[in-house]
This record gives C-alpha cells, structure tokens and sequence, in this order.
C-alpha cells in the first residue's frame, strides 16, 4: 500500500521540518521527489540523505514567491504527480503588531509562494491526464491563535485555495487537499525558543507542549505519514477535504 514508484513528487520547502520528513518518505515508497528550496545547502543535504537510503530526489533552487523562477523550474521537471505546497514562514503578532512589511512578507511567500506552485503545475497535471495536490495548512485557520494575525490570514488564504482548486478541476482528475497540523517539533521550534528565551528553553518547550490536548507536539515524520495517504492511491476518492492533524488541539482544546 501507499506506492509511489514511477511517481514525480514536487515539495517545496522539503530541506527541513516538515518538508523534509514528507521528502524522505516519499522517496522511500519510490517517488522521485524534486525538493524545492530558497536554501541549497539545506536541500542537497536531503537529497544525500535520500540517496543514500536508495531514493531518488533532486534539489532545485528556488524563489517560490518569484513566479519566473517556479515557471522556470517546473519546466525543468515537467511531469509532475504530486505537488505538496509545504513552504511557509511565520509571524508573531495581532493586528496591531503586524507592519504592512510583515504582512506583505507572509502573504508573499505563503500565499503567493503556493499560488505560484498551483499555477505552474495544474497545466501539467491536466495535460497528462491527473495529479495531486496536497497544501499544508494550519490550525490557526480554523481556531483563533493569539498573535498570530498575518500567519493566520495565510492559512485561512491556503485553506481556501484548496477547496476552489478541488472543485475546478474534478473533471481534470486532479485531486487538492489540505492538513492543518498544530505544533511540530522542528528546528524552527528550537531556533524560536534558542532565540527568544535564552537560558529557559527547556521550560518553555514543556509549555509549548502541555498546551496540546495530547500532551505533546507532534513529529515530522507523523505529518509526512498522512501526507503520504492522502497523496497515495488509496486517497483516491478523497479531495476537497482539510485534515487536522493536531493531538485534539481543535476539538479538545476548551
């Protein structure tokens, strides 16, 4: 089950976190992933690793808030089975904490940055005769998250493209869903708290994860897993959907 053999898998933001975790499995059921990334090194580290588990992965360098550069690349590629928009930045801030600056930074790469992936690849996906589409989303689209203003308006903006690309292109064969994780434990979390709480990171990352329902935060890797269903064939029938996946942080959070 969950075979990708012969399947071309476009990720962006794939040289880290969540992104990686979905590159790497990915490559293990036996797509050739093609790991879109602003940051080289970040992205020929993954595909090493990948290699030498006996994947298949390409990096390619990439301004995914640059429409040119998607374009170009894409074309570079050509087919493409599956395209996961994983790519993102955050923002700490309510509305009064956000400048047009930093809205206009988030908006441009999470939302732009996704649009500009979806614009390149949909042609494709209907000239070959089908495709999947999988968006990382977020649970700040669907619960309010104090400070997190222009993140939030971001991945209500990703939610919602997933429901109108599903919707235009059923007849094209194309499948679009979303997941809205709660925190992950990845390298962003500890450079974070690295950051903004020198000295006491311990006890700030216990309080990050006694803040979900379950007790924890959740890995990389159980992302990439539903990740890897949702864009399998065993999804087949499964489109138009957001899934959360977030230790009860939605239902459970009262």
């Amino acid at each position: 089950m969950f075979d990708l053999s012969g399947k071309i898998a476009v990720i962006t933001g794939g040289g880290s976190g969540i992104g990686r975790a979905i590159s790497m499995l990915f490559a293990r059921q036996g797509a050739h992933v093609h790991i879109l990334e602003l940051n080289e090194n970040a992205a020929r580290a993954v595909v090493d690793e990948i290699a030498a588990a006996g994947g298949q992965a390409t990096a390619q360098v990439c301004n995914i808030a640059s429409q040119a550069d998607v374009l170009a690349v894409f074309e570079t590629i050509g087919r493409v089975d599956i395209l996961v928009n994983n790519a993102g930045i955050a923002h700490v801030g309510n509305l009064e904490g956000t400048t047009e600056a930093d809205f206009d930074r988030i908006f441009t790469v999470n939302v732009k940055g996704a649009y500009n992936c979806l614009y390149a690849a949909v042609p494709r996906m209907k000239a070959q005769g089908g495709g999947v589409i999988l968006n990382l989303a977020s649970v700040a689209a669907l619960v309010g998250i104090p400070d997190r203003f222009a993140y939030t308006m971001s991945k209500g903006a990703m939610l919602s493209m997933t429901l109108s690309v599903a919707k235009d292109y059923l007849k094209a064969n194309i499948r679009c869903n979303s997941l809205s994780p709660a925190r992950v434990h990845t390298p962003f979390v500890d450079g974070f708290l690295a950051k903004n709480y020198p000295g006491t990171e311990a006890q700030m990352f216990a309080k990050l994860e006694a803040s979900q329902p379950i007790g924890r935060m959740a890995r990389p890797e159980e992302i990439a897993s539903l990740a890897l269903f949702l864009c399998s064939d065993e999804a087949g029938f499964i489109t138009g959907c957001d899934y959360p996946i977030d230790g009860g942080f939605v239902k459970l959070n009262n």
